[in-house]
């Protein structure tokens, strides 16, 4: 099995939530390679004995850097717990990030719900290859 990349964000009025449930998965989470935005990561390390490769913060670039890694084709899932109750400076680069992870068919949970159902999926130990659509083949149809 090649070792799966998971990316882990919250925004600051989640990241305790984030963090609440990386320690309830840190067995489970120990399997895979962990990224973050700066603080997410940093707090997450911290808190557990999870080793989570940190990027920049989220509104400094760290939504940007992540959307990249994810367009390289080097992140497997999106775990990205945003608060709904609140605007962010920075919410275009959430949508976009949202947005990059939609076009490239990686499994993406916004809730710790659906991070359960994806963290306990049987495909998370086996190789999986995302269906991308063809986009530029539909742009050129017109």
């Amino acid at each position: 099995m090649n070792k799966k990349t998971i990316a882990l964000i919250a925004h600051d009025a989640r990241k305790e939530d984030l963090i609440a449930w990386a320690r309830k998965n840190e067995a489970k989470l120990e399997k895979f390679d962990l990224v973050g935005t700066g603080t997410t990561a940093g707090l997450i390390t911290q808190a557990t004995s999870l080793e989570v490769k940190g990027f920049m913060s989220g509104p400094l670039g760290g939504d940007m850097q992540i959307g990249s890694k994810i367009a390289e084709g080097g992140i497997d899932m999106l775990i990205f717990i945003w608060d709904p109750l609140q605007s962010h400076p920075h919410d275009p680069d959430v949508k976009a990030l949202l947005r990059i992870a939609v076009l490239y068919d990686i499994p993406t949970a916004t809730n710790i719900a659906t991070a359960d159902f994806l963290l306990s999926s049987p495909l998370m130990e086996e190789p999986y290859r995302p269906v991308v659509f063809d986009y530029q083949k539909r742009m050129q149809k017109g």
